[in-house]
């Protein structure tokens, strides 16, 4: 007869720490790379680690108002960080403004297939990037909260406390202007 070791939800996890505050440290381990890696791609690598690190601050403090219905806090963890990346709005459009600058100021010069490619991407990258930058916040957090966080509609609209609607609406306008930054079909896909 095989054990079977359940792991514990994230909810079981924050409600430990409610008792015990050392628990706490399992949801670190469990989703401290995937918020350091949404900020950096929001913020770069500089204020990444200052942003994850205080994600978790923030829901240290507040794990008593967590509602442990929710077994997942992905949603929870991604609402507190983009929150903290709001504040830090004018880092992330001067970041994406620098991004798109470098991609049209890159060099063209060796006609080596792989060179080519790479200004080719990043061409790409620097449309992406102004794009980006012309997005309202709003706009930007929930397509940005699906793109590179993972989450799912509902979990976007759980972590920005907005209706599912209101996601489906900003995501659909943020895709639009995505699509038309890289000149692609604007006919619906959804």
């Amino acid at each position: 007869m095989d054990l079977v070791v359940m792991t514990p939800s994230d909810a079981d996890v924050i409600a430990a720490a409610g008792r015990t505050p050392e628990h706490f440290a399992v949801l670190f381990d469990r989703h401290y790379a995937a918020i350091y890696a949404y900020a950096a791609r929001r913020l770069g690598p500089d204020l990444a680690e200052d942003l994850a690190s205080e994600t978790f601050l923030v829901a240290f403090d507040r794990r008593d108002t967590y509602d442990t219905a929710r077994a997942d806090a992905r949603p929870w963890l991604f609402g507190i960080v983009s929150n903290l990346v709001m504040r830090h709005g004018r880092a992330e459009s001067r970041r994406l403004k620098l991004l798109a600058r470098a991609a049209a100021e890159g060099p063209v010069d060796p006609p080596d297939e792989v060179v080519a490619g790479r200004v080719d991407a990043a061409v790409v990258r620097g449309r992406l990037a102004a794009a980006l930058a012309r997005l309202s916040l709003a706009d930007r957090d929930v397509l940005l909260l699906v793109a590179w966080a993972g989450l799912n509609q509902q979990e976007a609209a759980e972590a920005l406390g907005i209706p599912a609607g209101t996601v489906r609406s900003r995501l659909h306008r943020a895709r639009q202007a995505m699509r038309r930054a890289l000149d692609l079909d604007v006919e619906e896909s959804e």
